[in-house]
């Protein structure tokens, strides 16, 4: 399940989910907030297993971490796949009877998650690596993995693969940007446009601004930029999160692509995991907490071309998947969720009225 596609269309999404569905808030599991992290490992392997949402084993190579929570703690896994929404809908709906133990959920949803009374803290070992604006005072939620909005181009197309958002604005060639009415992915992209051009998440018209000049020289490119799109040759150049470009890129072809972080500025986001408050097996979520931002972990992530959220020593092999630090120099967080929240619900009626009405 695609589960870049929702922005503010999932919070809204969300809210619907839950409407009728009763929220208990009556702590029921077997979890102790002051256990060690040995007496959180025995309990964990007595529970014996876990069960994820929106955690598969294709994305961003979950499925190095459940092969390692089985081999070393005895703890087998099941997932399913749903969006961020889904995930919180089904801890909201489900109460003390939960069957979900532990989710991952774009950044926006962990704050959500907490307001809902829907998550157990953990803080785990590694919690002085992880940046302050990628993580919740308590630990209700945390990052495990960052994304950052680049521009992937196909050389085929372009004789001369754009670095900044100013050499993109020059070019002759098509950008694609995806549905910004719907898609997650395409509303940080207009968010990091705008953080380019002077604007931020509390002023995203200098993001309209430049894509409406895109739109008016007749270059925004209605074509998805699926695999099989980039693979027939029908995106020139297309502005996604850096995973997703490396990933499409080495499926394909690697030589054939260029993957760039825009120099002149560009937006850090990702993903958290949540534990759910009422999880059958709370101590098994907290120790695959504990286990994803370990380095192991985070290397599992690496993968999978997600970019780890802790500064760790990468294998060759998997170092050389990824783009170099430097590559990243531009690129900031966002600074406040609540706000850009706000905008991003607000961001497909701008989008249609400053930008697609001047597309020729």
């Amino acid at each position: 399940m695609k589960k870049f596609i929702l922005g503010s269309t999932g919070l809204l999404c969300f809210s619907l989910l839950a409407v009728g569905c009763g929220s208990s808030k009556t702590e029921t599991s077997q979890a102790v907030s002051d256990d060690t992290l040995e007496v959180i490992t025995e309990k964990a392997k007595k529970e014996g297993s876990i069960a994820s949402v929106g955690m598969p084993n294709t994305w961003a190579n979950w499925v190095g971490t459940w092969q390692d929570l089985e081999k070393k703690y005895g703890i087998s896994h099941v997932d399913t796949d749903m969006s961020s929404a889904e995930e919180l809908a089904k801890f909201d709906s489900e109460g003390k009877s939960g069957t979900a133990d532990i989710g991952d959920v774009g950044i926006s949803f962990g704050p959500l998650a907490k307001s809902k009374g829907l998550t157990l803290p953990y803080k785990t070992s590694y919690w002085k690596d992880i940046p302050d604006w990628a993580k919740d005072k308590d630990g209700d939620w945390l990052l495990s993995y960052t994304g950052t909005i680049s521009f992937m181009t196909d050389k085929n197309n372009v004789k001369e693969a754009p670095k900044s958002w100013k050499e993109l604005l020059s070019g002759k060639y098509k950008v694609s940007i995806g549905d910004v009415a719907t898609a997650n992915q395409a509303q940080f992209s207009v968010l990091a446009a705008a953080i380019a051009n002077g604007g931020s998440e509390k002023d995203i018209q200098p993001g309209l601004d430049y894509f409406k000049k895109i739109a008016e020289n007749g270059r925004l490119s209605t074509v998805d930029a699926s695999v099989a799109n980039l693979e027939k040759g029908e995106i020139d150049v297309a502005v996604m999160w850096d995973f997703n470009g490396l990933n499409y890129r080495d499926q394909i072809e690697p030589s054939r692509f260029d993957i760039a972080v825009p120099t002149d500025g560009s937006v850090i986001s990702g993903y958290t995991t949540i534990i759910n408050k009422n999880a059958p097996h709370p101590n098994a979520a907290k120790l695959a907490r504990e286990y994803i931002l370990s380095d192991e972990g985070q290397i599992n992530l690496a993968r999978g071309y997600a970019r780890p959220i802790r500064s760790v020593k990468l294998p060759k092999e998997v170092e050389e998947k990824l783009l170099p630090d430097s590559a990243y120099q531009a690129a900031v967080p966002v600074k406040d969720n609540k706000v850009w929240d706000n905008t991003s619900a607000a961001l497909p009626e701008l989008w249609q009225s400053e930008v697609l009405t001047y597309a020729k």
